[in-house]
Parts: C-alpha cells; structure tokens; sequence
C-alpha cells in the first residue's frame, strides 16, 4: 500500500518513513508562525521558565488581526510583540505594514513544498496549498515549540477531493470549498488530512490553491493539500525561493474517502448564518437586503479575488443602503492592485478601500456590525458574534458573488453580471 503525502512528509521528519495513520510523532517544524497572539504566547513562554528561543530563525511573527491598534489595549499588544522580538533575536517579524500573515508568509519566501508548517492560528491550513504540510495550534503549544523546537503531532488519515473542469467566477475555488463543507458537515474533515486533485487542480491558480485550503480548517481538518508542481514553482522562484524537493502521495495511498466534483456542475454558493456548512445557492437567496459587504482576508483577499470584484463593478455603483469595505491580503496585493487600477475602479464604485489586515473579519475593527444587520463576505467564519455583533448575520460567498451583491443590495448570483464567455 502506498503512502499518503501527510504520511510521507511526517514520517521523514520523525524518521521513521513507514508511520502510518493514527501514530503519534514528535517533529521539528521548520516555521512557527504567530500574530497579534505573540503577546499572549510570550506570557506563556516565560511562564514556563524558558529563556531562549530554540530555532529564533524558525519564528515568524506578523502582526495583522488589528492594524494599526485600534485602542490602547491593541497599541500595548503590538508594542509587548516588538520588544519581545529584539530580545529574542526574531528577525522574521513583520510590522503593520506588510498584511495578512497567511498571504506574507509565502510572499516573504518562508513557505516551501514539503516543509512542516504549524502555527497559532487555525487557518494556516492555508499553506497546505504550497505543497507544504501546515497545520493550526494552540498558543501554549506555540510557546512549547519556541522553548524546544518541536511537538508531538498524531498522523492524520486523507480524504481525497477530485475537482474536474476549470475554476471561473462562478464557479471558484470558494464556491468549491463551501460546497465540500456543505456536504461533509463542519466536523466532516476532524483531524484529517485533505488532498485536492484532478484537472482542475492541475490548472488551477496557486490563490485558488491556498483559497481551498484555508477554508478546509472550517471542516474541522488537520491539514489541506495541492501538490506541488509547475505553477508552485513559477511562484516561488518569482520570491526566491528554489531550493525544494516535492512530495505528494502515491497512486496506491490508502485514502479514508474520497469526493468528486464537476465544476461544469457547480454554481455559486453562500454558506448562511451562523455556521459555514449551512449552504445554499446563491441564485435562492435574493430576498436577503445586506447592509455591508466585505472584499478581503486570508481566504479571498488576493490580486485575482480583487480584480474579479473590480471587473464587475466597474463603471457601475454600490446599491444605495450597502456599504462595502475592501482589504488586500497583503501589501504586494494593494500595491499590485492599485497599479492594475483595479482599487480605482472599486472606489469609483463606492467601495471604502482599507489598508491590508485583517479588519472586521474576527471583530475587531473596521468594518464591525452592528444588532440586526446582515454582511455578506469572503471570509472563511460566520459564526454568531464574528464581526463583532452577536446580534447581526454573516453570509460568505465569492468575490464575483459579492461584487455582483453589492450592485444589487441583495445576495446576487454573480451570473447576473458576467458574460458567457467568463463563466
């Protein structure tokens, strides 16, 4: 029988290449990322007694969930993170003007195909779509991992993810992952590895790639994963990094379950409130009046989601009673973008064009909610209480889907603005 690529990948690391689903390992990551909850881990970190970092070249730290501070408490959390980095000689720290620590991270060069990749925040699952093995902990197990280097991880079984066609606006890789995560539930994933495939993958763009991954921790898995291959590539080298080995499964791996999907078959979709497996199709939610929309996050706030948005509401205006707020993943991303004219078009539109981060996606500001509004946003939670209001509704859909819903005031099937030949 063959191996799987999580199978592959850990067992190298621990040494021991036959491990096999189940087994619990102890391995040496090759990055630890943190954020704004640096501050939160280094309390731990010394609680513990520790007074070195083990691997300080392995640490990355970004700060993103609220930039800049928003309060006082926020300004003392950034500045607990900048001293803590000078005194522990953690060069990999990027301040408030770089983005999202999920699109920094690979853009920085420190994600490469077949590495490990843990870090303190459950959506770095998101790297998987490198070709890397990535993974969500806790904050205590962050600080562990400073102090020595490793941590115990249990080899998780793969479900397999067939995707054939070709990814479009109305049919994208977001659209994808809501689907899966309507079908298997929100625990259909639990502590599994997920593997995308077929010729959709094959073509796919690597944002899409890191789109579909990201979204995997929302049904419940351990890791997402796109093979590594031409495209990676040409991406990575275009940030310096080359010096890397693929790893994927093999023909004959033991996968758990399997899933497939036509994307001539899909259509655009919208996970409702208040849990992301609560899909529906966006053609059958027209009735729903939104007060915000949100372009932007880990999830879908690249230079593809962002011109896809902009192509659509270009020479057109944001429906009266709508508001729609946009954040770049990155700084790469807005400067790209606002060369692209693609940031002037939104704007033009109405849209209110934020710096990189974060934003209102987890609440904390920007863009927060208030009781009895609905949001409709291409992050990757919905939960109650998620942009800051238990009170209000969060919908997801696609960057096409909410471009098109910001037209309109309503959930909108993107189909309504785009011509044939872009579908």
């Amino acid at each position: 029988m063959g191996k799987t690529f999580s199978q592959k990948i850990l067992g190298a690391k621990c040494g021991n290449p036959d491990v096999m689903p189940g087994e619990i390992i102890e391995v040496e990551p090759d990055v630890i990322l943190s954020h704004d909850n640096t501050a939160a881990i280094s309390g731990t970190f010394r609680k513990m007694g520790a007074t070195r970092i083990k691997y300080p070249e392995r640490a990355v730290i970004i700060l993103d969930h609220c930039i800049p501070a928003a309060s006082e408490k926020h300004a003392q959390n950034h500045k607990t993170i900048r001293e803590f980095c000078a005194e522990f000689g953690i060069r990999n720290f990027y301040d408030i003007n770089a983005g999202i620590c999920h699109q920094v991270l690979p853009e920085k060069g420190h994600v490469k195909p077949g590495t490990i990749v843990l870090g303190s925040d459950s959506h770095t699952t998101t790297h998987g779509g490198f070709g890397a093995f990535a993974a969500g902990i806790g904050r205590t197990e962050t600080a562990s991992i400073w102090a020595t280097g490793s941590l115990w991880l249990r080899v998780p079984e793969t479900m397999q993810v067939v995707v054939e066609g070709k990814f479009s606006p109305v049919a994208s890789a977001k659209d994808l992952a809501l689907r899966l995560i309507g079908d298997i539930g929100a625990d259909g994933g639990l502590y599994r590895a997920v593997e995308f495939t077929g010729s959709a993958i094959a073509s796919s763009l690597v944002g899409e790639r890191m789109t579909l991954c990201n979204l995997m921790a929302e049904a419940g898995a351990k890791n997402g994963y796109v093979a590594a291959d031409a495209t990676t590539r040409a991406w990575l080298r275009a940030r310096g990094v080359t010096d890397w080995d693929p790893v994927e499964s093999d023909c004959d791996a033991d996968f758990v379950a399997e899933h497939v999907y036509d994307l001539a078959q899909l259509g655009a979709v919208v996970a409702c409130p208040h849990n992301v497996d609560n899909v529906e199709k966006a053609e059958k939610l027209g009735d729903v009046k939104l007060d915000q929309i949100m372009l932007g996050t880990c999830t879908n706030g690249r230079l593809e989601d962002i011109e896809i948005a902009a192509r659509i509401l270009k020479g057109k205006k944001i429906a009266d009673g709508t508001r729609m707020v946009v954040f770049p993943a990155s700084h790469e991303v807005y400067r790209a973008a606002m060369k692209a004219g693609h940031l002037e078009a939104l704007s033009d539109a109405g849209a209110v064009i934020m710096n990189p981060g974060c934003g209102p996606c987890m609440g904390n500001h920007g863009g927060v909610l208030a009781p009895g509004e609905k949001c409709l946003s291409t992050a990757n939670r919905n939960f109650k209480g998620r942009m800051g209001c238990k009170e209000a509704e969060v919908y997801l859909g696609s960057p096409a889907t909410v471009a098109a819903s910001a037209i309109t005031g309503r959930i909108t099937d993107p189909r309504e603005f785009i011509s044939g030949d872009e579908s």
